[in-house]
Order: structure tokens, then C-alpha cells, then sequence
């Protein structure tokens, strides 16, 4: 078999097996007597079909060989595959054994590649080398750390002054860390400023500023930050260091250290190097700057506490030599005091007498009928007498505070200004004006004020104003003004005016009755009612109408009629009582409005409303009829609500439902306006929403959105150039897949809210209404779509803003989101149904006696 290939071998096999045919053919053959021909051969596989099965011996056999070769391949396969990976292993053991080897002898930094992921025992390794070499730098730099500290401690232990230990501070740490260039600024707190204490390879002072400011600079900055900077992009003012080597060059970075102690700030370090500062150097400077602010701080201590001594002494010295002084100086002060205290007395008896005079003066003041002010040239009150609280209401604080002018209107001030500028051009002529003002308790009153110049007076040496209360002069003024105007209303007015006293009497009528009598108006005068010609109906009416003012004395008002030519006519009669100073009825005064054409519009209003009303309960039953009930929903969704109180009989507010095979299109959509225009509004977005969904593809909300905006403006010739129509609508819009349980959302201007596990989450809409006219060079707007898993339990909530923009409760303020989120939250457990309830109820209390401002659209859904 080693010498066959793979083709001799499956035809050896194939040979072998076409053995046990070709004898059975030849037993058949002898057995049937037949010829062995190809003929013969097809007889006898005719008369025995068994040879046929016979027949495939070859053919299984060739197949067999086959596998048998394909298997023995397959095994050689494994076999040196096997032999290679051993190999493998063996070398990589080898490897690593040697890698071990080093990592023991403290070779850390040698490289170690992993060739397969199964050496476990090579990662280990690998890890422990890290670990191993991680911990021997942190050991280094800790020393490291250590001996720089030593060196930094040394030098603060030796010396006090702060210039020289702030010198060698500065180049020990620019000698150990390793940097071209530094400075150590002392912070100085009476300046406030930060100063140059010591400097390091400055070879030009100019660079090298004196003073710095807290925030100025990076220095100043890290000061007032409280943080270090370390910059390696050096600014293009920053200075450049000079090498004989590298010759001039800026450094590549630069590393600022406040200093602070206590949380106040003691100083900074600055440091300038050709490389990049290191993580441990940083750390190193600023462990530093903490040890070096608790020196600089005690050394500062020490030398205030030196200074105040020194101050303290020299001020001992000088009072010594002051106290002889003022033991000199104290016994002349006190014979000048026994002088004056002689004088004093003296003093007071003349004090007391005049205090006596001006309590006098001002009681004569307080209670005087005028007030009296006095101005200086520029308008500024000086004084005011104590009268202002009688007859103003306000003290003399208070005029001094500004309530001399400002409790007039602009008039009035105008009038006061005209005032002292005519004073001071004619100062020989005293000016007299009149205003209202504004009292204490808020009631206007007239005020009559007559100014005069007395600047060249020395006892007044300003403007002095006389002010005189004149209300009630001008309320006479004015009635006795009305009177007149009402004699002449009277006179001029086709109402029938009368006036008649308790006994039927007339003392006046105007001429308006002459068109019921014969009399002339002033020929009523004095006479009695059965004395004039009057209609027998308005003389009953007279008599009648005194007698119940008599018993009710109130104002009795009613409606007669009776023909005028013959024509019947209608009277809207009045009779007001009129009492005298003693509340006494003393006189009834009758007017008498003929109101038959306001009757006659009236009635034609009325007609025009009912069939303006019948239009539209029709308009409502055909809105009713396109738009989804509460029964519609609850079908689909068994466990939703629909709350729904248009404001008038027909809406701008509608709910929408449409049913798309597996989904479930619902919104609640609120058009421009209320009532007829509404409504109006409303079915132009019934029909073309309807249309856009019913076509054969299938649209996610923000789509349909988008065509709705477009057929809008579209329908309502918002894209013309002349469009005027600015109307539009606001909608919230899901398609619901309960199989799916997918819920997709999109908003223009109205939002959704998800109730789900106890939390609300609100999907705001997109911040644009649908329709209205383009803006110049503004796209038209995307509405954003939203896709929510959905999952049984959860409950969502559309509405338009009628609910949230309605005034009501105790404070008169709007319903607002906040009080819809809230109510849902608390009733996040029941059925939809009490939700309901709970909103109308709370809707009718908030609403109160306030009138509705909008349509009241909300659904809710519980999956």
C-alpha cells in the first residue's frame, strides 16, 4: 500500500470488488444456460434484480479506499501538527526559564514577547517583571525624594534671614532637579504684591521684574488659582535663556509652585528648563514649597514681632517725655473747666427761656390753617411747619424725604416748577397757584399755594410758599358747575325728565314732555299731577310709581307701553328717590327712556342668534360625528380616557384615531383660536392628516408632520408672496404598534409623557407649530420622531396647552405642566378611568368662578 498513490489504490479496490459480480455473473449464466454476451448479461440481471445490488460492490469499495485514504491524511495532518506544537512548547519553556533567570538576577528592563495566549506561566512572569520593576523606581524615587528634603531642611535650619535662605533654597533645587534657570518670589502682604527674592542664571535684570501682582502673569495666575503651571508651549514673552554651548534659546518648559501656609500665601517658585518637567519633579517642588512656607511664615513672625518691639520701645521713651507735658497742660484745663462751667449755667437759663418761645411758636404753627414752606434757590426744601401733619397727613420727615412734589401729578409739578423759575426772574411779585395732591390716606385734594421771594431777607433767605387747603371750595365749585350742566343736559335730552315731590307735585319737567301734553315744559311747574293733561296710562304710572318709592325708598325701575300714534311704544322708566341734608325723601325724580326701536333690534338680534346658534349645533353635530368618542378609544385601548371640554359649542381642540394595519395612529391636535374659526381650523387638519396617512406607505409621525405642515400652508396660500394667514396648529402625535409594543411619537410644540415604573419622562415636541408663513431664508422645519419600546404597565399622556394655560384657584394663577405632571405622578396606580375623574373634578375647582380661556383636550393610555 506504501508504493500505490491514492488513484491505484481506489482502483485496486475498485478491481477487487468487480471480483464479486463477475462471478455471480458467470454462476447465473451456467445456471440459465444463456451465453455470456452483453445481452446475456442484461437477461440475467432482468430474471435476478439481486445482481444489481451485486453490481455496486466496486463502487463500494472505490468509496471506501477513498475514506480510508482521506482518514489516514487527516491523521498524518494531526500527527505533525501535534510535533510542531511540542516543539513549540518546549522552546517557549526554554524562553521563558531563561526570562526567569534574568528577572532574578534584577534585570527589569528586558523585553519579554508573548507568542502564545495560553502561556500562562509567561504573563505571570511578564506581570512580575512590572511589578517588580514599578516597585524599584518608587523605591528610587522615594529615596530620591528623601535626600532632596534632608538637603532643603539643612539649609532652612541654618539660617534666618530671608534673602540669603531663599537664595540657597533656590539653587539647591535648581542644582537637584536639574533645570537651566529659576526665581523665588516672597509674598508681600502690606503691598500685596509678589517680590523678587532670589534669582538663578538671570544674566539680564531686565527680564527680571521686581514686583508681580496676585493674577498677573503665570505667576501671579498660579498664585490667585492656588495650583502650580506647567506649560511646555512657552509663551512669546516669556524670556530665553543664554548658554555658551546652546547660545540663546527659550526653554522648553517652564514649572510655577505657589506657596501657601494656612491658606494664605507665602511666596511662589519659577523654574526654567530644557526638558520636560517629571511627574516626581513636580511632586518634589511641591512637597518643598509646603516646608518652605512654614519657614518663610516664622520667619515673617519673627521679624513683625522684632519691628513691633523696637516700635513698642520708642514709643515708651516718648510718652516718658510727653507726661510731664500733660501734667502741665491738665492743671490749666482744669481752671478753664471751673470757668466754664460758671459760664454754662449762665447759658442754660438763656436756653431755657428760648426753648419756651419756640415751643410756643411751633404749637401756633402745628395748628395754623396754612402750611408754610421755605425753598432755597435750587428747589430744595429748607423748612416746613409743623401744620403739615393737619392738613397733609405726612410729618416733617417725610416732607423732607421727597413728598413735597412727588404726591403731585405732572401737571402739578409743572405748575410748581413755572413757579419758582417765575419767582426767581420777578423777585419784587408774589405768584399764586393751584394743584391737586395726593394725601396720607391716598384722597386728592385742590391746594392753593402763593410763593414769594424773600432771598434777600436774612431771617428767611429763600422761597417762601403759603399753602392753603381749597377742596372743599372747589367741590362747591364743581357742583354748583354740574348743576348748571345738568339743567342743560336736561333741557336737551328727548328723554322725558320730572321731578316731583311726595304730593304728586311737579317742580320740574323738561321739554321733551310736551309730546304727551299739550302744556308747555315750564307750564308744569308748581302744578299737580291731576292739574296737567298728560296720558291717562303715564298719569297712572306717576301715581303709582310714588307711592312704591314711598314705601321702599329705593329706585324703582320698570317698562311701560302705550300707542303714540298709533303705534305702540315702549318706556324704560326710572324713579330715583332724593333725600334732603336730614336723609329725609324729599323729591323723586323720574326719567323716562323710549326704547321701542332697541326693542325692535333686540328682537332682530335674538332671531339672528337663534339661527346663528342652529348653525352651529349643527357645525357641532357634524364635528361630533368625524371625531373618535371615548367608547372608540376605549375599544382599542380598554384602558385610556379621553377628557375633552371645548370652550364653545364647536372646538379648535380635536382628538384623531386611525386604525393602519398592525398600527394604531391617535394625537390630540389643537388648531389656532376657538369656536367657529377653530372648528374651521380644525377640519382643514381633519382631512388632510386622514389623507396623508391613508396612502400606501408607511409613515413614521415625523413625516407625517412634515406633509401636514406642508399641505397647511399649502391650503391656507401661506407660501404665497401676499399671504396673510398666520394661522396654524399645535399637535402631539403617536402611531402605536401593540404587537410590536412600539411606540413612535413626534410633537410640534406639544410634548408626551411615559409613565413607566412610578417615573415620568417627558418627550418634548419640536419647538415650531405646524402651517404659518415661511420666513425668508429659514429652512422649513424637521420634526424630530421618537421610538419608544413599550412595555405593559406603562402609560403615556397627550394634551393641548388648554388645561396647563387656564387661570383659576386661589391665587388666580395658570394650571401650568408642573400641576399635570404632579396629578399624574399621584395617580400613577389606578385605572384610567378614575384619572379622568380626578381631572374633571380638579379642572371645575381650579376653574372656580373664572371663565374658561381655551378649548381642554387631554388622552391617556395605560398599556
Amino acid at each position: 500500500m506504501k508504493s500505490l498513490n491514492k488513484k491505484q489504490f481506489i482502483l485496486l479496490l475498485f478491481g477487487l470488488g468487480f471480483l464479486f459480480p463477475f462471478l455471480a455473473w458467470i454462476i447465473e449464466l451456467s445456471k440459465s444456460g444463456i451465453e455470456f454476451t452483453l445481452s446475456g448479461i442484461l437477461e440475467i440481471h432482468r430474471q435476478n434484480p439481486v445482481l444489481i445490488i451485486l453490481d455496486t460492490i466496486p463502487i463500494v469499495f472505490a468509496i471506501t479506499g477513498y475514506l480510508i485514504i482521506e482518514k489516514k491524511e487527516e491523521l498524518q495532518k494531526q500527527y505533525d501538527t501535534l510535533q510542531g506544537q511540542l516543539i513549540s512548547q518546549t522552546e517557549n519553556i526554554n524562553r521563558v526559564a531563561e526570562f526567569a533567570e534574568k528577572i532574578g538576577n534584577g534585570q527589569f528592563d528586558i523585553d519579554f514577547e508573548i507568542t502564545d495566549e495560553s502561556d500562562t506561566l509567561g504573563k505571570t512572569l511578564q506581570n512580575l517583571r512590572d511589578t517588580l520593576h514599578e516597585n524599584n523606581q518608587k523605591e528610587s524615587l522615594q529615596n530620591w525624594e528623601m535626600v532632596g528634603k534632608d538637603k532643603i531642611n539643612q539649609i532652612l535650619r541654618k539660617h534666618n534671614d530671608v534673602n540669603i535662605l531663599s537664595q540657597e533654597v533656590l539653587e539647591a533645587l535648581i542644582h537637584y532637579i536639574d533645570v537651566v534657570q529659576g526665581v523665588f518670589h516672597i509674598y508681600d502682604d502690606e503691598i500685596e504684591k509678589l517680590y523678587v527674592s532670589a534669582s538663578y542664571a538671570y544674566n539680564r535684570r531686565k527680564y527680571l521684574k521686581g514686583e508681580v501682582k496676585v493674577g498677573e502673569g503665570l505667576v501671579g495666575q498660579a498664585a490667585i488659582e492656588r495650583d502650580i503651571v506647567h506649560r511646555t508651549e512657552i509663551p512669546d514673552y516669556y524670556l530665553s535663556i543664554t548658554s555658551g554651548i546652546l547660545g540663546e534659546k527659550k526653554p522648553d518648559s517652564i514649572l510655577i509652585v505657589p506657596i501657601f501656609m494656612e491658606e494664605k500665601l507665602q511666596g511662589a517658585f519659577e523654574f526654567a528648563s530644557f526638558k520636560r518637567f517629571k511627574e516626581h519633579e513636580i511632586k518634589f517642588v511641591k512637597s518643598i514649597a509646603e516646608i518652605v512656607a512654614q519657614t518663610i511664615y516664622n520667619l515673617k513672625i519673627t521679624e513683625k514681632t522684632e519691628r513691633l518691639l523696637k516700635e513698642s520701645q520708642e514709643m515708651t521713651q516718648e510718652l516718658k517725655e510727653n507726661e510731664e507735658e500733660l501734667r502741665q497742660n491738665a492743671e490749666e484745663m482744669r481752671l478753664t473747666q471751673e470757668e466754664l462751667e460758671k459760664t454754662n449755667i449762665n447759658l442754660e437759663e438763656k436756653v431755657e427761656e428760648v426753648n419756651r418761645s419756640q415751643k410756643r411758636l411751633y404749637s401756633l404753627l402745628e395748628n395754623a390753617s396754612e402750611l408754610i414752606t421755605i425753598y432755597d434757590k435750587n428747589k430744595k426744601l429748607k423748612y416746613v411747619s409743623p401744620s403739615v401733619k393737619n392738613i397733609l397727613g405726612y410729618t416733617e420727615e417725610d416732607m423732607f424725604a421727597g413728598k413735597d412734589f412727588d404726591r403731585t401729578n405732572k401737571r402739578g409739578q409743572n405748575t410748581i416748577n413755572q413757579m419758582f423759575e417765575n419767582l426767581l426772574k420777578n423777585p419784587d411779585q408774589p405768584q399764586e397757584i393751584q394743584y391737586t395732591y395726593l394725601n396720607k390716606h391716598g384722597s386728592i385734594m385742590f391746594l392753593e399755594t402763593t410763593g414769594r421771594n424773600l432771598l434777600h431777607d436774612p431771617a428767611i433767605n429763600g422761597l417762601l410758599l403759603n399753602t392753603t387747603d381749597i377742596t372743599e371750595r372747589k367741590r362747591a365749585e364743581k357742583e354748583q358747575r354740574m348743576r348748571g350742566q345738568m339743567q342743560t343736559l336736561s333741557d336737551n335730552s328727548p328723554d322725558i325728565i320730572i321731578r316731583v315731590d311726595l304730593n304728586r307735585q311737579f317742580f320740574y319737567a323738561n321739554p321733551a314732555i310736551e309730546c304727551y301734553s299739550e302744556l308747555k315744559s315750564e307750564e308744569f311747574h308748581k302744578k299737580h299731577l291731576n292739574e296737567v293733561d298728560l296720558r291717562e296710562e303715564l298719569t297712572t304710572f306717576i301715581d303709582q310709581t310714588v307711592e312704591k318709592v314711598i314705601n321702599k325708598k329705593q329706585k324703582v325701575q320698570t317698562e311701560i307701553s302705550f300707542p303714540v300714534n298709533e303705534e305702540q311704544h315702549i318706556i324704560n322708566a326710572n324713579a330715583i328717590p332724593e333725600f334732603n341734608e336730614e336723609d329725609r325723601l324729599e323729591t323723586i325724580l323720574f326719567i323716562l327712556h323710549d326704547i321701542t326701536e332697541l326693542k325692535k333690534i333686540e328682537q332682530e338680534i335674538k332671531e339672528k342668534n337663534a339661527k346663528i346658534t342652529d348653525s352651529i349645533n349643527y357645525a357641532f353635530r357634524l364635528q361630533n360625528a368625524l371625531l373618535p368618542n371615548q367608547k372608540q378609544i376605549r375599544n382599542i385601548f380598554p384602558d385610556s380616557f379621553l377628557f375633552y371640554i371645548p370652550r364653545d359649542i364647536v372646538s379648535g381642540d380635536f382628538p384623531w384615531l386611525y386604525e393602519k394595519d398592525d398600527s394604531v395612529f391617535i394625537s390630540a391636535i389643537d388648531c389656532t383660536g376657538h369656536g367657529v374659526p377653530g372648528a374651521m381650523l380644525s377640519l382643514i387638519g381633519y382631512f388632510l392628516i386622514n389623507q396623508i396617512v391613508s396612502q400606501p406607505k408607511d409613515h413614521n409621525p415625523g413625516d407625517i408632520l412634515c406633509q401636514l405642515h406642508r399641505g397647511v400652508q399649502k391650503t391656507l396660500k401661506q407660501d404665497l408672496d401676499d399671504a396673510s394667514a398666520r394661522d396654524g396648529m399645535d399637535i402631539a402625535l403617536c402611531k402605536i404598534n401593540t404587537k410590536k409594543m412600539q411606540l413612535q411619537f413626534a410633537g410640534a410644540h406639544r410634548p408626551l409623557y411615559l409613565v413607566r415604573d412610578g417615573n415620568l419622562k417627558e418627550f418634548r415636541g419640536t419647538r415650531t407649530a405646524i402651517g404659518g408663513i415661511p420666513r425668508p431664508g429659514k429652512p422649513e422645519p424637521k420634526f424630530e420622531n421618537f421610538v419608544v419600546d413599550i412595555k405593559k404597565g406603562d402609560a403615556i399622556y397627550i394634551f393641548s396647552d388648554g388645561l396647563s394655560d387656564q387661570f383659576g384657584g386661589p391665587e388666580g394663577k395658570k394650571y401650568f405642566p408642573k400641576r399635570i405632571k404632579e396629578a399624574i405622578i399621584k395617580n400613577k396606580d389606578i385605572p384610567m378611568n378614575q384619572v379622568l375623574a380626578y381631572f374633571k373634578n380638579d379642572y371645575i375647582k381650579w376653574l372656580g368662578d373664572n371663565k374658561q380661556i381655551d378649548d381642554v383636550l387631554m388622552i391617556g393610555i395605560r398599556f
